[in-house]
């Protein structure tokens, strides 16, 4: 795989589809474009071309065509746009006519992406927002991404960039010149200030919720003994037959797991096993186990069981479940009243998970970092925390540069090749 390729492929939905967009990026790209319509139109205007093939002459398509002289173009290399009609023989026969070109082959996964990045088109944060954007399912999720993408959170890494290369230059200004008495003695000072600042700045963004939660979505788990109401309950919220229901004990032996989006916000609802003491199936006493895990890990738990007896967990919920039975037993007025089967304070429910969950995710105006962004920050913020300890210059200079280089990873100035592999392999054929 070289930049010197000629690469291609679909971009849009596979078809059958209205429109098929196919996209060609790369040195031969308008040599393709000439040879299939006869001409190149003007850059950047939508022309109407019939596309031909370049063997038979045979009329492929009347596409619109768009061209885009590199490198202010998505990918910094010349880009051409085939609006194509999206019927699958249309698209075939296109993709084999541009195939026979010389230089020319079919794009990798994220390799449009990974070629706007290597040619400074954008940095490995903002690729990482795109592929976020491009699979996001919840308005949360879309602004999170549209923030990282947009630039928000490299931009807050450059200003840090900025300061460690201030506060480098100082230091090596100590180093040089400190004897011959040109340098003020106030730069102890503000380097030991400086570090200490940036790395107070860094520990704020990582004390944010990740991205994770996001993507994931925060679990809410269904916890209780057996007959309390879990299964139904689930269902009712989940609007589907998810789980199965039985006035039979123990029905429930496994986690059922159903994601669902509410209020723009992704959740992991999750009805576990009924919590007893007294059972004598090995089966079921594994679903305990991993009901009793499940709770742990759990962002909300919502608890259907006697009033304080459930977990000590930040975010519990009490449910009075079954209002609609005759030997209901109510709790406290603090408790959240429900019935699945009329529907009675579900949608409250909902409402009472989905503010909850809103509390446990980064806020919607603000970029979220991720597990591999996250690393790097903790990487810089203990480089930074090394400097403020020490008092040798040579040890200070040398954290500086691991600091500089944590943060130049986070934007990709610093990079493998098996991480870029990592980050552009998310991404689909053709973006």
């Amino acid at each position: 795989m070289t930049s010197a390729d000629t690469i291609f492929a679909l971009s849009s939905g596979a078809p059958p589809a209205a429109i098929a967009i196919m996209r060609i990026s790369g040195p031969a790209a308008f040599d393709i474009l000439r040879g299939l319509s006869g001409r190149l139109p003007t850059p950047r205007r939508a022309s109407l071309c019939s596309l031909r093939s370049p063997e038979t002459q045979e009329i492929l398509d009347q596409a619109l065509v768009l061209v885009f002289p590199g490198p202010d173009t998505a990918t910094g290399e010349n880009l051409v746009e085939l609006h194509l009609h999206g019927g699958r023989a249309v698209v075939r026969a296109v993709e084999n006519a541009i195939e026979h070109f010389p230089g020319v082959r079919r794009a990798e996964a994220g390799e449009f992406t990974r070629r706007a990045f290597a040619n400074g088109r954008m940095d490995l944060n903002e690729a990482e927002g795109l592929a976020d954007l491009l699979s996001a399912e919840t308005e949360w999720q879309r602004r999170a991404a549209t923030q990282m993408f947009g630039g928000a959170f490299s931009a807050a890494v450059e200003e840090y960039r900025q300061e460690v290369l201030r506060l480098s230059a100082l230091t090596e200004a100590e180093l040089d010149f400190s004897d011959e008495g040109d340098v003020e003695s106030q730069n102890n000072i503000l380097i030991s200030d400086g570090c200490a600042q940036l790395q107070q700045k860094i520990a704020q963004l990582l004390a944010r919720p990740p991205a994770e939660k996001l993507k994931d979505g925060i679990r809410v788990v269904l916890a209780g003994p057996p007959n309390s109401g879990k299964s139904t309950l689930l269902n009712a919220l989940v609007g589907r037959e998810a789980a199965i229901v039985s006035d039979i004990a123990g029905t429930t032996r496994d986690m059922i797991e159903v994601p669902v989006a509410v209020e723009g916000v992704a959740l992991l609802f999750t009805d576990t096993a009924g919590l007893r003491d007294d059972s004598d199936d090995a089966i079921e006493r594994i679903g305990i186990d991993r009901s009793h895990a499940a709770m742990q890990q759990a962002d909300i738990l919502l608890w259907l069981g006697p009033e304080n007896t459930g977990p000590n967990h930040s975010q519990i919920i009490e449910i009075s479940s079954k209002n609609d039975i005759p030997d209901y037993t109510a709790k406290s007025p603090s408790a959240l009243s429900v019935s699945a089967q009329t529907g009675t304070g579900i949608s409250a429910l909902l409402q009472l998970v989905a503010a909850r969950a809103k509390t446990l995710l980064p806020p919607p105006d603000q970029f979220a970092i991720n597990a591999r962004q996250r690393t790097f920050l903790a990487d810089a913020a203990n480089a930074l925390a090394a400097c403020s300890e020490s008092t040798d210059w040579l040890i200070i200079a040398e954290n500086l540069r691991q600091t500089r280089r944590a943060l130049d990873s986070l934007t990709g100035r610093a990079h493998t090749e098996d991480l870029l592999d990592t980050v552009f392999g998310k991404f689909c054929v053709g973006k």
